[in-house]
């Protein structure tokens, strides 16, 4: 029986192996991370094991593609000191309200949210076009919460994006205070927050907690916690 026992685990070795070979690259979890690949736990996984000279190479093909534009900022020391980060000046045809600063990971998962995501949910939802991200910035050197004894926010490391409204080519601005109380703009919202999972390690808005209800939270903490 040991014998037989040990022939079938072989064969099973050898067609996880196999089919391995032959799954599409954006279905195997050791398969490296494409731009392409769709969104959802496989590509959140590859997400979290990059590298930083891996995250960094996809990042550069990012702003070839016009998913995103960034520029190099220097190294910081300090009570929060920041490494590898960069500065976020639009997501291509999508503008913002200002520049952030964010980690490689956060630039990424972002320029991969708004071009796989919020643009087409966005036209799909309200028959416009995103134009630009209004949001209240990325770095803050402080505590969760500000409070004095808590552990440091993802922001302390500008690693995560709060982002407090949307506009359309069409004018006008959806705030996610409002938005989110509106019958003709919920939806849209909730499905931009559930869609975050794919890509954040959280993503928080008015239904967490009260502190949310001006903004989303997306942050990198986490895997895929939406709420």
């Amino acid at each position: 029986m040991k014998g037989k026992s040990l022939v079938v685990l072989c064969l099973l070795a050898a067609c996880v192996g196999v089919g391995y070979r032959y799954l599409p690259s954006w279905y195997n979890p050791f398969a490296p991370l494409q731009l392409n690949d769709p969104p959802g736990r496989i590509t959140q996984f590859k997400l979290r094991r990059l590298d930083q000279a891996q995250c960094a190479s996809l990042l550069a093909q990012a702003n070839q593609q016009k998913f995103i534009t960034t520029t190099p900022v220097a190294d910081s020391q300090g009570e929060c000191p920041l490494t590898d980060v960069v500065r976020v000046r639009d997501f291509g045809p999508v503008k913002l309200s200002g520049s952030f600063l964010a980690s490689c990971p956060l630039a990424l998962s972002s320029a991969l949210f708004v071009s796989q995501q919020a643009r087409p949910l966005t036209e799909q939802y309200t028959g416009s076009t995103l134009a630009r991200i209004d949001h209240f910035g990325s770095f803050a050197c402080r505590n969760i919460y500000h409070r004095q004894n808590a552990r440091r926010s993802e922001h302390a490391t500008a690693d995560a994006l709060d982002i407090s409204a949307f506009r359309l080519a069409s004018g006008e601005q959806v705030t996610v205070l409002r938005g989110w109380q509106r019958d003709s703009t919920q939806p849209w919202l909730r499905a931009m927050l559930s869609a975050s999972c794919g890509y954040y390690g959280n993503g928080l808005g008015p239904d967490y907690n009260a502190a949310h209800a001006n903004h989303f939270h997306l942050g990198m903490r986490g895997y895929g916690i939406c709420r």
